[in-house]
């Protein structure tokens, strides 16, 4: 082993020290002694060990844990202390701009243990809410990430989007007069995109001909089918050969999922498109992000209009869920108003964090009162556009609800998340849930799970118990659009519709650009052939009044 690996460990042991909250004494000793053994000119192998210890820079200490790597190749204390700390915590380190004490801060007060729920945070305002955090930090931090987010092989369905158009005009203009499509699961439309995928109707040879003129291009993988390249773009590109008859054939497999494609009857004539390819097999088109379930399959044969009025971004009338400056947003209440009054909504509904969530600035039952009244104010200078009296309240550890009834009952409706204590066994989270659930001033159940993908997995719960309890309590379940979050997720949101559970598409905003993530919710709701009357944000202003009275009626409120 050279010194410059033994280093690496000695370092590597000082910033996770710093991170833990260690003895700063021992973490800078050992800082010190990687920094001495890089500027050796001698192996530390080569040298006798007495003459180790008396290195400067070098103390006794360090001068046996240079002689345990030499003799194991490795350090007992920096194996042990990495054993004790989140991956995600680790892979911080990379990020520039934040060192070992700002990530104790990080992880041990803001309970962050990944990139990209650190950059969820910062998106949400809550890193300057700390000391040694400013505004410049937090900005800062923001870009590194995403720098080096970019560079990681899976993307949020919305950060793929975005490159979809450059490398579209990249592959017409390299392979021009060719048939080229979108597939894979971007062309699903699912959360998460590893790869974005073409079919071509080139052979291999061909395709590969031509990338080798592209200087820089890097062919990761290849079969006799498809090629995968690397891109400066930072998301691989996989180029899927199917030239002549095999075209449509491919496309409908690739953009499929298995079941869905192993269902589907052999087509007979040759395909000349996506429409003649579910003419010749006797079905109505199914476009691809329907393609998952092969359940769809009979019922679009008994009903050939059984996709038609799926829920698109011009159904939605309201956004629900929002958050302004009164807590961890970006913006007054009424820039909030306007942006909505602007993208044609009929109504707001306004809801800022509760007490319990102090690191976003929570509203204190008195600061709920003057937020009624400023809301009251804005009402009458805006109308006919009318914003609710709602807040995103906290589900506490056993439950409960973070105010007293007398402030839940001064609410138009209570979006109940949980946002705290989010390492929890199953029958924990449900309890707790389920606590919620029941309480008669819970409207909306926010964000189900927790989870942020790419991040973090979310608790785990038992999606039918929760939407049962949903549909005893006539509780709302909120399809969260922020494309980190997603949540509930998709595949369960079909049981929840057959249960007759309502749900809402929310963006979960922190600023003004944030309400345009409505459309990623609507890309998701549309996976689970959600209807206009099905999801609480399609409702006109006067539906969205008559539902709210009509759940109070319904829970004695």
């Amino acid at each position: 082993m050279d010194n410059a690996q033994i280093a690496d460990q000695f370092s590597l042991l000082a910033k996770l020290m710093d991170i833990h909250g260690e003895n700063s004494f021992k973490s800078k000793s050992y800082s010190s002694a990687a920094f001495a053994i890089e500027k050796l000119p001698v192996p530390l192998s080569e040298m006798p060990p007495e003459k180790i210890a008396g290195i400067k820079g070098i103390g006794s200490s360090s001068a046996q844990k240079i002689l345990e790597i030499l003799k194991n190749g490795h350090l007992a204390a920096l194996e042990k202390i990495i054993l004790s700390t989140p991956p995600g915590v680790i892979e911080m380190l990379r990020i520039k701009g934040i060192g070992p004490k700002k990530i104790h801060t990080i992880w041990k007060e803001m309970e962050i243990e990944s990139v990209g729920e650190l950059l969820y945070a910062c998106k949400e305002n809550r890193l300057k809410l700390y000391n040694g955090f400013g505004e410049k930090t937090q900005q800062n931090v923001i870009e590194f990430i995403e720098f080096y987010l970019k560079n990681k092989n899976s993307h949020l369905y919305a950060d793929a989007e975005t490159l979809l158009p450059n490398i579209q005009k990249f592959l017409e203009t390299l392979y021009p007069g060719s048939l080229i499509s979108l597939t894979g699961n971007l062309k699903r439309q699912l959360p998460v995109v590893d790869e974005m995928e073409f079919v071509i109707d080139l052979p291999v040879t061909d395709l590969k001909k031509e990338l080798k003129k592209i200087e820089g291009a890097q062919i990761i993988s290849e079969t006799e089918k498809e090629v995968v390249i690397s891109t400066s773009l930072g998301i691989h590109l996989k180029l899927i050969s199917a030239p002549g008859e095999s075209f449509y054939p491919v496309l409908i497999k690739t953009s499929s999922s298995l079941p869905f494609y192993e269902a589907l009857p052999a087509v007979g004539n040759i395909p000349d498109s996506e429409e003649s390819y579910f003419k010749n097999i006797n079905l109505p088109f199914i476009a691809s992000p329907y393609r998952e379930n092969p359940l769809l399959l009979p019922k679009t044969k008994e009903n050939p209009n059984y996709l038609q009025n799926v829920i698109t971004q011009d159904d939605i009338k309201g956004i629900i869920h929002c958050h302004s400056n009164w807590s961890d947003g970006s913006n007054t209440i009424e820039d909030l108003a306007n942006a909505c009054i602007n993208m044609g909504m009929e109504y707001l509904v306004m809801s800022d964090h509760s007490k319990s969530a102090f690191y976003a600035n929570g509203l204190s039952e008195d600061r709920i009162k003057e937020q009624h009244l400023y809301i009251d104010e804005l009402n009458k200078k805006l109308a006919p556009f009318k914003i609710f009296k709602s807040i995103e309240c906290d589900i506490l550890y056993d439950g409960r609800l973070d105010y007293t009834e007398t402030i839940l009952e001064t609410f138009d409706l209570v979006i109940a998340s949980v946002h705290s204590n989010l390492k929890m066994t199953e029958e924990k989270a449900m309890a707790r849930l389920l606590q919620a659930i029941s309480n008669k001033y819970t409207s909306i159940l926010g964000h189900m799970t927790g989870r942020l993908l790419l991040s973090r997995a979310g608790y785990p719960v038992n999606h039918k118990t929760i939407i049962d309890a949903c549909a005893a309590h006539n509780v709302v379940i909120e399809l969260n659009a922020n494309p980190h979050r997603l949540d509930i997720d998709w595949e369960h949101i079909e049981y929840a519709l057959d249960k007759g559970v309502t749900i809402s598409i929310d963006p979960d905003a922190h600023n003004l650009t944030g309400l345009q993530d409505i459309k990623y919710g609507v890309l998701v709701a549309q996976k689970s052939i959600v209807k206009p009357h099905q999801n609480l944000s399609s409702f006109s202003l006067p539906e969205f009044e008559a539902y709210i009275e009509m759940i109070k009626v319904k829970k004695n409120l």
